[in-house]
């Protein structure tokens, strides 16, 4: 396996809005330090990937409205590197763009996909499950997800359904379901034979491009017209020409479900989308009362609760228990834990007080 071949797309343009009032149009979560530990999200995938490729193979996908906090965030990545969507088409689209423009630059590359706001606790075991899948991938013409072995019957996530019969790492994948109603998802659970789709994908150039051009001809056709223009002065201009003809279909919906040559290998690697404020407060440290807490904080009486508060600020809470508090740029959110899901409410109805609050 040639490390000079291996290429990483790291898509950052989704605006995060589950984590309002942190993750914000002009600044969502993938940029922000979200653990507290001095890295954002997007700086954590970069630096998890950077033992495997070389950087100037690293890629981010994002919308031009985060260029400056992408370059800011990565001054390492040439502007080439960084990849401005002129609107937002779902993952699909985002993919087509990144993986037909290195193939042009390098027809045997052999490329990781990754959002930029996943945790992955077990780094070293997730290096060596990108390696078996990027073996294969440089061999075979097949297209590789990462499965997640599920801890619960979550209907927020995509289930792949796995040939169990074999004892190989990198197994074929028999369906894909999207978000599953709960009794479903129990029964995947106990069956033994579904992971979660984690969204981390690995494949070969061309055989993304001849996915591409199955199952999604149109974008084929908008990519493939654009080759001679990749890293060129006019690439951006004739991005504005190919994005209309790509319609807005995820990668899971528009590729993966359908073709014939997906395969998975199953991970064990302290995975978690971070998508929700109780998702975070799971995976974060808890002092002795099982509060997390980030900020200049003082508490009483309170537990189970996620408070996480500008450090200028001093906050004291008396008598919650777990509850959200959270505030970022003059908006403050308190929330019980178990009513997170109506954050997207809550944001629809502070975007009627103004932009500035969204």
């Amino acid at each position: 396996m040639n490390f000079q071949h291996t290429y990483v797309v790291i898509m950052a343009g989704g605006v995060g809005t589950r984590f309002w009032p942190f993750s914000r149009q002009t600044y969502p979560k993938q940029f922000h330090d979200v653990l507290g530990i001095g890295r954002t999200m997007l700086q954590m995938t970069f630096d998890r990937l950077a033992e495997i490729c070389p950087v100037e193979n690293v890629y981010i996908v994002t919308s031009q409205e985060y260029y400056d906090l992408t370059k800011q965030q990565l001054p390492e990545l040439s502007d080439h590197q960084i990849l401005l969507e002129p609107s937002r088409r779902n993952t699909a689209p985002c993919i087509g763009y990144a993986c037909y423009k290195i193939a042009t630059k390098d027809p045997e590359a052999n490329i990781i996909v990754t959002p930029a706001d996943h945790l992955i606790l077990k780094e070293k075991e997730f290096t060596d499950r990108i390696k078996v899948a990027l073996q294969a991938t440089a061999e075979s013409d097949i297209l590789v997800t990462l499965g997640i072995t599920p801890t619960r019957p979550d209907t927020g996530y995509g289930y792949i359904q796995f040939d169990g019969l074999t004892d190989k790492e990198v197994k074929r994948v028999k369906t894909f379901t999207e978000k599953p109603h709960l009794e479903l998802a129990q029964a995947f659970l106990e069956s033994g034979d579904y992971v979660w789709n984690a969204g981390i994908f690995v494949w070969n150039a061309q055989s993304i491009r001849k996915a591409f051009e199955t199952h999604l001809p149109e974008m084929d056709e908008a990519f493939r017209d654009m080759a001679t223009h990749f890293y060129s002065d006019d690439e951006a201009t004739q991005l504005l020409r190919a994005y209309p003809q790509c319609r807005s279909v995820s990668i899971d919906n528009g590729v993966m479900e359908k073709a014939q040559n997906v395969h998975v290998v199953l991970s064990d690697i302290g995975w978690s989308d971070l998508g929700t404020w109780k998702s975070l407060y799971e995976v974060s440290e808890k002092d002795e009362n099982d509060n997390v807490i980030d900020g200049h904080i003082v508490t009483h009486n309170t537990t189970g609760s996620i408070i996480k508060t500008p450090k200028e600020r001093l906050v004291v809470v008396e008598g919650l228990s777990d509850y959200i508090v959270a505030e970022f740029d003059n908006v403050l959110l308190i929330c019980p834990k178990d009513k997170e899901q109506k954050v997207k409410e809550f944001v629809n109805d502070a975007s009627k007080r103004g932009t500035h609050f969204v």
